[in-house]
């Protein structure tokens, strides 16, 4: 408890708090058409591959919007870029409610959901951005465990589409922005880690092999929890015939995994180190992968969807606790970029599922796909461990103190 509190001490708990919110509202908004999913798909009449895209237009779109976001909140802000983005989403929603009527709109719907996903690297820079290296790892796994607003969508969504029609999940979903705009406005401070060097300067983390190492690992790490986590009621209705009523609270209980999993991940990585951590993560993740592939009975295909989303969650905090002391002065940028290509990766897996699904006769195959990119991710990690000890991190990718060691310098 003394930890923690010299935790709390250490940073600001209101902006914290603030950037958890805003992001766990935004990400049930990003998701809420995969909660929704066997409802349009039963409305618009929509193929295995129709659902699979369906899904996956705002994962695309919110990876795609995230680095514009990103850069647009190195500028005015990260605090008045959130409060804009809130704006911008409420009134996405109430254009859904009201004018989507067919199955080219509802896509169109979904570039707009994808505006919410977008809102990944501000939250996590916004919140961590007050505390010191020691413990960015908890900040921002904090913070990142907004991701838990998937659970809001999955618990709340289908109960209204069954109770009120699908439309009212939308216009709910603009309500549920009010408060988190309130408290962003009025509660959150912007840190003073904010660096406005030249604009090129920014861009040159889109260069450095070690982006694309983090892009590559948060591919499989968060592209596996976003698409999972959105594709996982069509998943359980079609492949296990769990009903409507019911598919959103076990797809929920799943999904919560990776959410208390990702602050957990953060802390373990802050003591073990983040390339540690993720060494772990790889093997969890690709065991498990392989084993939900072989469609086990429906009372052991959950608890081993369970263990997979805590590897999924721990990983994303691991993660992210290495990127803020690699880029110290471009947090946000360097978050949105990795976050932009780890949501591209996750809009991968709705599509092999869907194309799985519709020629093969099985989801099966997106899961075969995420175990081998785990192996491969394992020796990446192996492979930059010696190098990256040796310039900016201690051993295992613990933080450290030396001014020499940080790599972020015009």
């Amino acid at each position: 408890m003394a930890g923690f509190k010299a935790f709390l001490k250490s940073g600001h708990p209101p902006t914290l708090f603030a950037s958890f919110l805003y992001f766990d509202f935004c990400f049930a908004i990003w998701v809420l058409d995969g909660a929704l999913g066997p409802f349009l798909s039963q409305e618009f009449g929509l193929t295995p591959m129709q659902r699979g895209f369906l899904v996956s237009v705002p994962i695309l779109a919110g990876a795609f919007m995230r680095v514009p976001l990103g850069i647009f909140a190195q500028y005015i802000g990260r605090k008045w870029a959130a409060c804009i983005e809130m704006i911008t989403i409420m009134i996405a929603l109430s254009y859904g409610a009201f004018f989507v009527h067919s199955y080219n709109e509802l896509l169109f719907m979904g570039v707009l959901l994808g505006l919410a996903g977008a809102s990944f690297g501000i939250a996590l820079s916004l919140g961590g951005g007050w505390f010191p290296p020691e413990h960015k790892g908890l900040a921002i796994g904090i913070a990142g465990a907004g991701n838990s607003g998937a659970i809001i969508a999955m618990l709340a969504a289908p109960p209204i589409a069954i109770a009120y029609g699908w439309r009212m999940a939308y216009l709910a979903g603009a309500g549920l922005m009010l408060p988190a705009l309130l408290v962003m406005f009025f509660l959150a401070k912007e840190p003073p880690d904010r660096v406005t060097e030249k604009f090129t300067h920014h861009l040159k983390v889109f260069g450095e092999k070690d982006a694309w190492v983090f892009n590559i690992s948060y591919i499989l790490t968060f592209g596996g929890y976003i698409g999972l986590t959105n594709f996982l009621p069509t998943f359980l209705h079609y492949e296990y015939d769990i009903p409507l009523a019911t598919m959103g609270k076990y797809s929920a209980f799943i999904a919560i995994m990776a959410s208390i999993s990702r602050i957990a991940g953060g802390w373990v990585a802050d003591r073990v180190g983040g390339i540690k951590a993720m060494l772990v993560v790889c093997v969890v993740v690709s065991i498990m992968s392989f084993y939900v592939a072989t469609l086990p009975p429906f009372y052991l295909v959950i608890p081993a969807l369970c263990i997979l989303f805590l590897a999924l969650g721990a990983g994303n905090g691991s993660t992210f606790q290495l990127v803020p002391l690699r880029w110290v002065g471009s947090t946000a940028i360097a978050m949105s970029l990795i976050g932009e290509v780890g949501g591209l990766g996750g809009g991968l897996i709705p599509n092999v599922m869907g194309y799985s699904k519709q020629h093969l006769g099985s989801y099966q195959y997106g899961y075969i796909v995420w175990g081998v990119l785990a192996i491969g991710i394992f020796f990446m990690y192996l492979v930059v461990k010696r190098r990256w000890e040796s310039t900016w991190v201690g051993a295992g990718g613990k933080a450290v103190h030396h001014e020499e060691k940080s790599y972020d310098t015009p």
